[in-house]
């Protein structure tokens, strides 16, 4: 509603321009006798392709016929459009050139980006809970993991479960990108993969962007979906922390006691905080240590 009519009126006047300067250049070769106007030729035709020039850019084809050149405001761009502005993408392929459009989406983005996102959260939290419940109930069932496996630490193992993630998150990658070989004619499957990669990190550089309008819905809802994946990832990782820091304080809580009791009967006046901080930092692997580190980073960049 906010550009469509603006767009046709613009479309039309640039075709106009570009009818109106072929038309003088036509008339202006056709007024001449002799073809030893060199700088009038120059000149003429210097502005014809300046016009040609502005018309192509502008999106009207070349073509000079009586249909209405094609507009990229339709009802699935439209749709396509709204929600790279919730998911924060942003591919660049359409954007609002009217005042009210700008403003408009605006309003739109700063209602809409928070909605989004807790949205996203939430699917990834319910996700992850019916995954959590899916292996309780399935894990009774499943073959005696090898002995290598079973003496792990717990760190490694989550490690694992974070790499096995991932993988699973690209398999997903890689299933949106055979879908866009399909969909698209000149796409590879290193081009769709590419594309279903900066969606769902959402950077959207807008180098590649589907130009099947009837395809938009469907590349909608993979996108959705994808950030509510990568957002079960997160929250399964989020959950295993909170489950090992709630292991910690209450091993810490008896230990503590222990160590106050020995501090009274030997009288030295032993500072057990700071020997419990220190402990349960000794305690926790280095690998565990850095992996906690870089997944909070991520989840940082994340929600930022």
């Amino acid at each position: 509603h906010l550009e469509l009519s603006e767009e046709v009126d613009r479309l039309d006047q640039l075709r106009r321009d570009a009818e109106n300067e072929r038309n003088n250049l036509l008339a202006s070769l056709n007024d001449l006798c002799y073809f030893n106007h060199t700088d009038f030729f120059s000149h003429k035709l210097a502005k014809y392709e300046m016009v040609m020039q502005q018309t192509v850019q502008g999106g009207v084809a070349l073509t000079f016929d009586s249909s209405p050149p094609p507009t990229k405001w339709n009802l699935l761009q439209a749709v396509f459009f709204a929600s790279t502005v919730l998911t924060t993408i942003g591919y660049g392929n359409i954007v609002p050139s009217t005042f009210g459009g700008r403003v408009f989406c605006i309003l739109f983005a700063l209602v809409g980006i928070p909605l989004t996102l807790s949205v996203i959260a939430a699917m990834g939290h319910i996700f992850a809970t019916a995954v959590s419940s899916l292996y309780s109930k399935v894990r009774p069932h499943l073959p005696a993991a090898p002995p290598g496996v079973t003496h792990m630490n717990t760190a490694t193992k989550r490690s694992l479960t974070a790499v096995a993630a991932v993988v699973f998150l690209f398999l997903y990658l890689a299933a949106g990108a055979c879908l866009f070989v399909l969909w698209e004619d000149d796409w590879s499957f290193f081009d769709g993969f590419y594309f279903c990669f900066i969606t769902m990190t959402t950077i959207g550089f807008g180098d590649l962007v589907p130009k099947k309008p009837k395809y938009m819905l469907l590349c909608t809802l993979y996108i959705l979906v994808g950030l509510a994946l990568t957002s079960t990832i997160i929250e399964l990782v989020r959950r295993q922390y909170a489950q090992s820091w709630r292991r910690l304080q209450a091993l810490s809580g008896p230990f503590a006691d222990t160590l106050r009791r020995l501090g009274e009967t030997a009288g030295t006046g032993i500072d057990v905080t700071a020997l419990q901080k220190m402990l349960t930092i000794v305690s926790v692997p280095r690998r565990f240590q850095l992996f906690s580190r870089l997944s909070i980073f991520f989840v940082t960049c994340h929600l930022v």
